[in-house]
């Protein structure tokens, strides 16, 4: 991995944002909602992976669509107020734009929420497209939303484009549609024993001081 990518595709919640205060609260009221068990925020981190058409069915049966809007409909009441950028993640974003590295988003939180929280932090013109659960065919850690998120760019999914996440979904997406599965967070975890990322790192600065290492000049985007 020693070429610069020509894009950089991120994830949203726990990646760019500190998401899961709000999630687990959300989830623990649909809980109490259709009453079942509430769950430890451990629980929550370690469970919350898929977008919502795919994670609650298992849950929920035939009541999943239901509890589907019980969960937005909360959802919807607090994430906006209690969103936080991660530290120095707004730094590095801005910085990687005035590089000229394609940017864009793909995430398993419902679209509509994610460009809502995209546009509150000001973060919009950062990003070529912003691409959430229900916006493609399938969502991650299918090929699907990572096609859907470079069409703007005119760059191919493949190994110039890296994929930054923090849970081995993102990695396992990275992996399905053929492009650099880039790590923030600790490879050691038991989570990431079926899918390697080919890179990783502790924080943003550390990705982006491997991204100002790397001296090949960005190819000129297509006319």
């Amino acid at each position: 991995m020693n070429e610069r990518p020509r894009a950089i595709l991120f994830d949203w919640d726990n990646t760019l944002v500190d998401s899961w205060a709000t999630i687990h609260e959300a989830l623990n009221h649909l809980m109490r909602a259709m009453a079942m068990p509430e769950w430890s925020l451990a629980e929550t981190k370690a469970n919350v992976r898929l977008s919502l058409r795919v994670a609650f069915p298992p849950l929920f049966g035939a009541r999943w669509e239901a509890a589907r809007d019980i969960y937005l409909a909360r959802f919807r009441e607090i994430h906006l107020d209690r969103l936080t950028a991660l530290p120095g993640r707004e730094a590095m974003l801005r910085r990687l734009a005035r590089e000229g590295f394609y940017l864009a988003v793909v995430s398993n939180k419902t679209g509509e929420l994610l460009r809502r929280e995209v546009a509150r932090l000001g973060w919009s013109d950062l990003f070529g497209s912003v691409v959430g659960a229900g916006d493609a065919a399938a969502d991650k850690p299918e090929a699907a939303p990572v096609r859907l998120a470079l069409a703007p760019s005119g760059v191919a999914a493949g190994d110039e484009v890296w994929f930054v996440g923090d849970t081995a979904v993102d990695i396992e997406c990275a992996l399905n549609s053929g492009c650099v599965a880039v790590l923030l967070g600790d490879v050691g975890s038991e989570e990431f024993a079926h899918h390697r990322p080919h890179l990783s790192f502790t924080d943003g600065a550390g990705l982006f001081r491997r991204l100002e290492g790397l001296r090949s000049p960005l190819p000129r985007p297509s006319s």
